[in-house]
């Protein structure tokens, strides 16, 4: 299926929609302030070693200094991996290998959290687009994630691999990455010489740049789509900023350069993301209902632990007979449940609840359809079947924050539940709280502040009760509207 690739940028953020037939079916989204260090190499300058702790603090010139524990050290992971061979790994305590003002080859593995500073490990691991280079190791891998039987297979071609590309004897260590399962060796040893090439990039920087400098910054999102986003069946790649064309022009020639020609400058007067209506798709996707073009509709809800989608009939009622009508339903909602995966990047548990069928020949096509969407997607799912309540499980590899994480936050006044109480409800525990006070305090008055909704209740349907409670506690209660509450929210003060 032929795709194209557009990208808006502003120095703020920049936004990337994937778009097959005509409707996105993937954004990324990226945002200048809020840019992670993970990844990030830099020559660090060892502060402090805390020989109690076993662990130093290293300044890399951020705010604060950075944390290195003795196991993240290249030496104790060498150590860790001798050990693993069945020989004796010796233990050197974290002060015998490093010292107070040396310069440290160091990358973030740990993005700074509150008070902590960021989390280093001197093992430099690059990323590419199949491959994962260890320069400092020799150790050939597989991700543990491909299946058991195709890895010695795939570990012995990397090896070859590596072996011709190697440079003064030394091929480094690499990791086939999940996403490089089905690669080809053309695209292998493309991926091989880029990760060399940035590797020696970083060792010379970090010869002629003085401590704390920044030797290496992950990809940037612009970047990350030839690398990442790219393939053989991409058609155009089209950008609305001349300047970042050219920045990206230069990259792919240099790093990709299947990719340069598929770049092209988008100067149109209507803001590129209108082509397609991505901001309106993109609208759709934070909501709950997803309105299918036969008349259905499907109800999303993402929880902390799974994301369930509910399928529903609504109002189409076109086929020949029931049967038939739940089975069109069901066909369309399994594409447009893959595609819904892919434009919210929603992953881990999926539970998808197809309305039921009685005909197993339907069940097994509707199947077949939801597995053939779901190939189109670059990130690996994994589809069980129907369960014994006739529900589809399924999962779909977690690989950045989902849209709604991304662009929403909890509603302040729910905190995310999605519901409030209601007045009454709020009403009663304020009685109850005022009934809880007066057996511990002795004020003079109560005076009960709350959103204009519930002092109304109180003043009108409950004003017998709270003047048989203010009776009860001997204690005059006064109220006070206050608009800039939200219904939940009461405060009871003691005068």
């Amino acid at each position: 299926m032929q795709q194209d690739i557009l990208i808006n940028f502003s120095p703020q953020e920049t936004r990337v929609a994937i778009v097959e037939t005509g409707a996105v079916q993937e954004l990324h989204v990226e945002r200048s302030l809020e840019r992670g260090l993970v990844g990030n190499v830099y020559l660090g300058k060892v502060a402090r070693v805390l020989p109690g702790m076993q662990s130093a603090f290293i300044d890399i010139g951020l705010e604060r200094a950075a944390f290195l524990h003795v196991a993240d050290l290249m030496s104790s992971v060498a150590a860790r991996h001798a050990d693993d061979k069945g020989e004796p790994a010796p233990v050197v305590p974290i002060e015998k290998q490093v010292f107070e003002g040396q310069s440290l080859l160091v990358q973030v593995i740990k993005d700074p959290i509150g008070t902590k500073g960021a989390r280093l490990s001197s093992q430099i691991s690059i990323a590419g687009r199949l491959l994962v280079f260890l320069p400092q190791d020799q150790h050939i891998g597989v991700s543990q994630k491909i299946p058991f039987e195709q890895r010695e297979a795939l570990r012995s071609r990397l090896q070859g691999l590596a072996d011709a590309a190697a440079v003064d004897g030394k091929t480094g260590g690499f990791i086939l990455r999940t996403n490089g399962e089905d690669a080809n060796d053309a695209e292998l040893s493309e991926d091989i010489a880029y990760l060399r090439k940035t590797w020696a990039r970083i060792k010379e920087a970090s010869t002629r740049l003085p401590p704390k400098s920044l030797l290496h910054q992950d990809l940037s999102l612009l970047q990350r789509v030839l690398r990442d986003l790219v393939s053989e069946t991409t058609q155009t790649i089209r950008i609305d900023s001349a300047e970042q064309f050219k920045k990206l022009q230069t990259f792919g020639q240099e790093f990709m350069p299947s990719a340069v020609d598929k770049l092209q400058l988008y100067k149109g007067e209507r803001p590129i993301f209108d082509l397609f209506n991505i901001d309106e798709e993109v609208g759709k996707a934070l909501g709950r209902r997803v309105e299918l073009k036969s008349g259905g509709y499907l109800i999303v809800d993402q929880t902390e632990a799974l994301t369930t989608v509910d399928v529903n009939t609504g109002g189409f009622v076109g086929a020949r007979n029931f049967d038939e009508t739940i089975f069109k339903t069901n066909l369309e909602a399994a594409g447009a449940i893959a595609r819904q995966l892919r434009l919210r990047n929603l992953g881990g548990i999926v539970i998808a609840d197809f309305i039921d069928m009685t005909r197993e020949d339907h069940r097994d096509a509707v199947l077949a359809e939801f597995r053939k969407q779901l190939a189109r997607d670059r990130v690996k799912t994994m589809v069980s079947g129907y369960s014994a309540l006739g529900l589809v499980e399924m999962t779909r590899k977690r690989t950045r924050e989902s849209l709604a994480h991304m662009l929403c936050e909890p509603c302040p006044v729910c905190d995310g539940k999605g519901s409030v109480k209601t007045a009454r409800t709020v009403t009663y525990d304020i009685l109850r709280e005022i009934l809880r006070e007066a057996r511990q305090f002795n004020p003079r008055e109560f005076r009960v502040i709350a959103s204009p909704d519930v002092i109304d209740i109180l003043l009108d349907e409950e004003s017998q009760h709270l003047a048989g409670l203010s009776d009860f506690i001997g204690k005059p209660i006064s109220l006070q509207a206050e608009g800039a509450m939200s219904q939940e929210q009461y405060d009871i003060v003691l005068l």
